[in-house]
This record gives C-alpha cells, structure tokens and sequence, in this order.
C-alpha cells in the first residue's frame, strides 16, 4: 500500500514539474510540420559551369535533384543561417505583433564585428514581425539577436533550438554557433542541409510570405516613426527576375570571407518550384554577385 500511495505522490510531481516548465517557456514550443520526402538524384543531371564551389538544384514538384556540385561537403553559411533563424522564430511566436525591446547591450558586439544591420536602434521597441522581415531581407543581425532574445532569453539558448531543429529535419552535416552567420569555426552546413532546410520552411505559409517579399515597411516604433522601408538583397541586385520560361520569387544571400558569396533562392520555371543553393563563389559586395550569376545561368538552361 505504502509503494502505491508513494508511485502515485511521484508521478503527480514529475507531472508537476513537466506542466511547470511548458508555463514558464511559452515562447519555446515547437511546432510540428509533415516529414519532407528526401530528394532523389535525377538522371537527367545538370552540367554547368559555376562559380559557385558547391551547389545543389531541387525540384520541389517532382522532388528530385537535378544539380549536384559538392552539396555534401562542409562549408560556412554565412547569412543563410538566418533562414534557420526565421523559420525557428516563425515556429515560437504566440504573436507576431507583440513588441520586442531591443536593448543597447546587443549593438556595440555587431558594431564591431561589422555585421550587417537592418537599421534599428538601440532601445527601439518593434514588432515581432517586423524583425523577421528585418533579418530576411536586409540579413539584420541586430534582428536576428533580437529575435533570439525574446524567443529564448538569449541567443545561446536559442541556437539550441536552432540545432534542435536542425536534427529533427535530418540535417547531419549541420552545427550552428549563433544566429547571425558571423563567421565561426564550429558554425557550419552543407549546400544540401540548406536545401532540406528551405523545403521545409516553405511549407510555412509566415516563412514563405517573409522569404519571399521583395520590400517590406515595418510599422512606425518609438524611435522610426515613419517605420523602415527594407528590399531583399538579392532583389537589389537584379534589374529583373524574369527568366526565359519562369522567374526567381524569393531569395536569401550570404556573404564572408570564408563562406564567399552564397545564395538560396526559389523559382517558378514552366509553372513548377525550385530551388537553388550556392556558397563559395569569388567576389564580395563590391564585384559582381557570382552568386545571382550562378542562379540566373541555371534557371535560364532548364
């Protein structure tokens, strides 16, 4: 009788425990998305020449991989990171319109580290929302800690969500170290990772409406009150997307010494989806982006 009443008092505080911790990190629950199919090699593979050291091709329609160019190997993602970042924070917001506080302490570290910045201030209070858009299109980093910060209460325990995530999609050759993509030499992936990572975020209607946007004003803060008008990156490249048979509807760039120019972008050609996922090409934001070169030259030959 004793070892019942005792089994019984055990599993009511081991219970207690479970309720107590969901109720103090509601901000931290992930949500579950169906299981992507993993792409098959086509064998009709492309062949082009690329300034890009790794790549991968995928039609999303017919789930297959038409171009693989060392999309195994380990490389630096740079800026790609923050489509793992945005899609965890998607996944973690009870409310995107709720306002985040960015605090002075987390600037004077992206100051020095020359990343790129959306255009925030220190102790401007924005909304949710605003900072996906802000960490998407013009990569902010300020953003993207911010984001951490209030998903999580700091960004080292928000990159375990983003690891944690990372496991979950079969991402094996993938480890991050921060939020951002600032160079580090434990911060890592493959141009294939990335590939299962993007499938995936597009089935989320929030992530593919961030991904996807060419510009974005964010609402009036404390501090804009006029808001902030932001373009995507890779758009700002570009004089246009058309391509002969489709165009290029969303993209991601990426840049650092050590990762070179990256870029994953999405495209429609003849009415079906792909994917196209570069790192590695020479140049920097000066020279002419071999990254978009990459993508257009591809696009253009299916």
């Amino acid at each position: 009788m004793f070892k019942k009443i005792f089994l019984i008092i055990a599993i009511i505080f081991i219970l207690m425990l479970l309720l107590k911790d969901n109720l103090s990190n509601p901000k931290t629950k992930m949500l579950d998305y169906p299981q992507l199919e993993t792409p098959q090699k086509s064998d009709e593979s492309l062949d082009i020449d690329l300034h890009s050291s790794n790549a991968v091709l995928v039609n999303l329609d017919e789930n297959k991989i038409l171009l693989d160019k060392n999309s195994e190997e380990i490389i630096y993602p740079a800026s790609l990171t923050k489509i793992m970042t945005v899609l965890v924070a998607i996944e973690n917001i009870p409310e995107l319109n709720e306002k985040v506080l960015l605090p002075q302490s987390i600037f004077a570290d992206l100051y020095k580290k020359n990343a790129s910045m959306a255009g925030f201030l220190a102790n401007e209070e924005v909304t949710a929302k605003d900072l996906l858009y802000g960490s998407m299109l013009p990569s902010g980093a300020e953003a993207s800690i911010g984001l951490a910060n209030y998903i999580a209460g700091s960004e080292r325990k928000f990159v375990k969500l983003m690891n944690d995530k990372a496991q979950q999609l079969g991402m094996e050759d993938t480890h991050f170290k921060n939020a951002t993509g600032l160079h580090h030499h434990d911060h890592y992936t493959s141009v294939k990772d990335i590939s299962i990572l993007l499938q995936y975020a597009l089935t989320n209607n929030t992530f593919r409406d961030v991904y996807t946007a060419q510009r974005y004003s964010t609402s009036p803060t404390n501090l804009h009150p006029e808001g902030i008008t932001f373009t995507n990156r890779m758009f700002k490249n570009i004089s246009s997307n058309d391509l002969p048979k489709g165009k290029i509807i969303g993209g991601k760039t990426g840049y650092t010494e050590n990762a070179g120019l990256c870029l994953a972008s999405l495209a429609v050609i003849n009415e079906q989806e792909y994917i196209f996922v570069t790192v590695g090409a020479e140049g920097d934001h000066h020279t002419e982006q071999f990254n978009i070169t990459d993508a257009f030259l591809v696009y253009s030959g299916l």
